[in-house]
């Protein structure tokens, strides 16, 4: 027994004196409360790296997207801070569930706050002031890319699923997204506190008075700041996308002139990342999670050797990779246009889907809008069947259709609707877009269609409709007049 004492004293010593084991790398979460603009609280979610040591990490800043709270994106965090040692503040945007303040449409405060939410992140969560990162979906999208346009410490984005241009988005070619922006109110009104901007906003969008939110749209809109953002840009939407569609997307992309990666793919609002937020397998937040590493940590992973452009076809196949988005369209096909009249403001079958709805269909399940184009209604739509496709064919790029045309009412809404049509009159939607002409009289018509890549099959032809209802929108075309079109007019496809 009195051997025994001393070994067990010298046991304990050893244990004493030895040094620690390193803890395997782990993550904490903490529920915290954060100063926005003018002290404004908002409620935040803090995923800090564990056994990494005591920093200083790199940050990630993640506003919440419209209508959702911080759990957004924690899967997504936690991951983050597990797997490559970031520190990351996952928050409720400013007027949303928990946070304080009022919805002001990305305004200048709930700019601000990504800015308040670095300096909070800076003194308290042990990050790095060299490596910083925002990114997010949607409204924390938008919101991250206004921010980098004025707060020269960030460093990346990654902006998914967000708009550019909002006056573009919701308003393309002075034609209301009616189920977008009913949508928009109606989760605004459910999970937040509409402030003065989006009240008069809805005011004028019911009183049939849209081009007076006009104004608000160029502080809010990214584009307006392209030259002013120096951090490195990662884009990822979706082909359908019923909010934000890609033809914003791509002129913003060809300003920037930083680093920069855009990667469009099948689906629509926030629906090809939304897996990935929850801390899910997904190629999109992958990527974000390789942009983070090479331009916050420094990694050599490749990503900046990739081609800038990442394009999945919309009905299926892999990654297409480009130099720039001009690089898209290998050359253009022109398919000529006979004369036509149809009377207007009588709805037909040909229609663009349903928001978040037919996208999703589209990316999950290779479902496209549909149409039997023998049953489409030729007194009320303008239909043009190009030649037969003899050898399959890819669609890359903005199709664009120049029409000689003349409406007899003062204002007149049309939809330009392409479509792949197999030999037995069955047709899938390739892209659309609205236009609303204000006078009556002949004019020439210049329309490009959103942007797509899209495989059209051996013996498949692209057939041109175009009517002057559609329920997504808010037309304006008068029950009663018409539209003739001139046989002057062409469809130019971009080829790939």
């Amino acid at each position: 027994m009195r051997r025994s004492l001393p070994l067990l004293l010298a046991a304990l010593v050893a244990l004493v004196l030895a040094p620690p084991v390193q803890a395997a790398p782990g993550f904490a979460v903490a529920y915290r409360t954060i100063p926005g603009e003018g002290g404004t609280p908002l409620k935040a979610f803090v995923v800090t790296p564990t056994g990494r040591g005591s920093g200083p990490f790199p940050l990630v800043v993640l506003p919440s997207s419209w209508g959702m709270n911080n759990i957004e994106y924690v899967g997504a965090a936690a991951r983050f801070a597990y797997e490559s040692g970031y520190s990351v503040i996952s928050y409720t945007s400013r007027g949303f569930y928990d946070s304080a303040g009022e919805i002001d449409v990305a305004g200048p405060d709930t700019v601000a706050d990504v800015s308040r939410v670095i300096d909070w992140g800076l003194a308290n969560a042990a990050s790095d002031p060299a490596r910083i990162g925002v990114g997010g979906i949607s409204y924390g999208a938008g919101q991250s890319l206004l921010a980098a346009a004025r707060d020269p410490r960030i460093k990346a984005v990654a902006a998914l699923s967000t708009w550019t241009d909002l006056a573009r988005s919701l308003y393309p070619n002075e034609t209301v997204s009616a189920q977008a922006v009913e949508l928009l109110l109606a989760a605004g009104k459910l999970t937040g506190r509409p402030g003065p901007v989006l009240r008069e906003a809805e005011a004028a969008y019911r009183d049939g008075r849209f081009a007076d939110v006009l104004p608000i749209s160029p502080e809010r809109s990214p584009a307006t700041f392209s030259s002013s953002i120096d951090a490195a840009v990662m884009i990822g939407n979706a082909w359908n996308d019923g909010l934000f569609p890609p033809s914003q997307l791509t002129d913003f992309f060809t300003a920037l002139s930083g680093p920069k990666r855009l990667m469009l793919s099948p689906g629509d609002h926030a629906t090809a990342e939304l897996f990935g937020a929850a801390g899910l397998p997904n190629e999109i937040w992958a990527s974000v999670g390789r942009w983070f590493d090479h331009h916050l940590k420094g990694e050599a992973n490749g990503i900046d050797r990739e081609q800038p452009v990442q394009l999945k076809p919309n009905n299926g196949g892999g990654w297409r990779s480009f130099p720039s988005w001009a690089a898209v369209t290998a050359r253009s096909d022109t398919v000529p246009l006979s004369a036509d009249r149809i009377g207007a403001g009588w709805p037909t079958i040909a229609e663009s889907g349903t928001v978040l709805v037919s996208g999703a269909l589209q990316g999950f399940l290779q479902l496209p809008v549909g149409v039997s184009t023998p049953l489409i209604d030729r007194g009320a739509a303008a239909v043009w069947r190009g030649p037969v496709q003899w050898s399959p064919m890819t669609v890359s790029g903005t199709p664009r259709v120049r029409l000689t045309v003349t409406p007899s009412a003062p204002k007149t809404t049309l939809y330009a609707y392409l479509y792949e049509v197999n030999a037995l009159g069955l047709g899938a939607l390739v892209t659309h877009k609205p236009v609303t002409l204000t006078g009556a009289g002949a004019r020439t018509l210049d329309l490009d269609l959103e942007p797509v890549v899209w495989q059209v099959a051996a013996g498949n032809r692209l057939v041109l409709v175009v009517d002057t209802v559609d329920a997504r929108y808010r037309g304006s075309s008068a029950l009663g007049s018409s539209v003739a079109f001139g046989a002057d007019s062409r469809l130019v496809v971009p080829i790939g």
